[in-house]
């Protein structure tokens, strides 16, 4: 014996783990060393990548897996793949595009959805504050509408269609500060969010629905009254609930 560890079995890293609570996915871990890749790499949007082979011996793994993975970022819009050609750095004209994000997000780091839901706080409140001033009655409709299918989905157990709500809630209120710029925004950290919601933690985030439609009414009633100030606060009430969601969960699944 010449004293070199032996490296520990997936199976054993995976019971232990399993014991603090700490396992993830291996895909989810690869998706996230596949955007690592693309980084350091120094690859933009619309740069070939490695292929689903070589991604597998670079990060010791098996190309199932490594196609698990790409699923998730071709779901997400990070990569995109091409029958017969290869894979792809997705195509972002997005203001958050990777190559603008110090090549990467990583979802699971709790500084980064921290500084993203920061980022967000801005602009929705300041869109929040714009609507109430500028929302048309159609645009009115439409976030009632939105908030209405979010309480919908909510009652219904149908995370998709509250997802949908959500997604139209806010940008609603984007719409309605009638700035290009904010609408861009807004979308774009929610993408990223998304992001977070599907590689870091699968899907799971979500505790304070029941809060968040509240939430969703008191911003409306205060755009709906032309009340500039009350619905910059109810924003941030709403964004601080939902980023401290994210932290728990973060938390529980990634640090056990």
């Amino acid at each position: 014996m010449d004293g070199t560890p032996v490296p520990a079995s997936a199976a054993q890293e995976r019971e232990a783990a399993q014991r603090t609570g700490s396992y993830r996915p291996r895909y989810e871990l690869v998706a996230e060393q596949i955007l690592q890749l693309i980084a350091k790499l120094g690859l933009q949007p619309g740069d070939r990548m490695p292929t689903e082979n070589d991604l597998a011996g670079q990060l010791g793994t098996s190309r199932t897996v490594v196609r698990e993975a790409i699923k998730i970022l071709s779901a997400i819009g990070r990569v995109r793949a091409q029958k017969g050609r290869g894979l792809y750095v997705a195509d972002d004209e997005g203001m958050l595009g990777s190559s603008r994000l110090g090549g990467f997000f990583l979802p699971t780091d709790l500084d980064h959805v921290f500084m993203l839901f920061e980022f967000r706080r801005v602009q929705e409140c300041t869109a929040s504050r714009l609507a109430a001033t500028r929302a048309t009655p159609a645009e009115l409709r439409a976030i009632e509408a939105a908030a209405e299918t979010c309480r919908q989905g909510h009652a219904t157990g149908q995370a998709a269609l509250f997802d949908r709500g959500d997604d139209d809630f806010h940008l609603g209120i984007a719409a309605a500060s009638h700035n290009p710029f904010l609408v861009a925004a807004v979308r774009e950290a929610r993408r990223l969010q998304r992001q977070s919601s599907t590689i870091g933690l699968h899907g799971t985030v979500g505790g304070h629905a029941e809060e968040a439609i509240e939430e969703h009414a008191a911003i409306y009633r205060a755009i709906q009254n032309g009340d500039p100030e009350t619905a910059a606060r109810a924003a941030a009430v709403h964004l601080d609930n939902t980023l401290e969601d994210y932290r728990r969960e973060i938390q529980r699944r990634v640090f056990g």
